[in-house]
């Protein structure tokens, strides 16, 4: 599973990333980026030009080869028997969702199967999130900072967990397509 977390300054990275993402990539990935509450939001939609992106409803499961975006205005977790939850809980960081919230399930449930990559942002949300899995044994991967839009949000990560690697757009590609080359290795 790779969960992808951002704010202000990700949606550029983040299609990119998408954008460049091998056609054929093995695994399951999970986008965590916060809107606005109350405002429609076409994110989804403006995702999906590359890859289809799936915006799970509650107690779906989680199938891989998918590409998920939690939704507006809930956080999103991954329950024990493989399916998604939506929760209504009170918002952290100011977010529903809460990149934090979904990382430290993504941690949980895939433990060393894990990847976090926390891109642009104006918060500290995710931090602890990224921190948990690194904790679980999976790969914590922070926007480097000089080449983010907002730096808050990767620095905090980096501030809080050490072990996290900074990485510039070029070599978090050059990552998912490695995770994509192992995944196939172990098939």
């Amino acid at each position: 599973m790779i969960a992808i977390g951002g704010s202000a300054g990700s949606l550029a990275v983040l299609a990119e990333l998408l954008e460049q993402l091998p056609i054929s990539i093995d695994c399951t990935m999970m986008i965590i980026v916060h809107r606005l509450r109350n405002v429609p939001s076409d994110l989804d939609r403006l995702l999906s030009l590359k890859a289809p992106i799936i915006e799970p409803e509650d107690k779906q499961p989680v199938l891989r080869r998918r590409i998920y975006l939690a939704p507006q205005n809930y956080h999103l977790l991954i329950e024990d028997d493989g399916t998604f939850s939506l929760d209504y809980s009170e918002p952290l960081h100011y977010s529903r969702p809460s990149i934090d919230v979904s990382f430290t399930s993504v941690a949980a449930a895939y433990g060393p199967r894990a990847a976090g990559i926390l891109l642009s942002g104006a918060s500290k949300d995710g931090a602890a999130g990224i921190q948990q899995i690194i904790a679980a044994g999976g790969a914590g991967i922070v926007q480097d900072p000089a080449t983010a839009l907002f730096d808050t949000m990767p620095q905090a990560a980096l501030d809080r967990c050490p072990a996290a690697q900074p990485m510039n757009i070029t070599e978090m590609i050059h990552f998912l397509t490695e995770l994509k080359m192992s995944a196939e290795h172990d098939s």
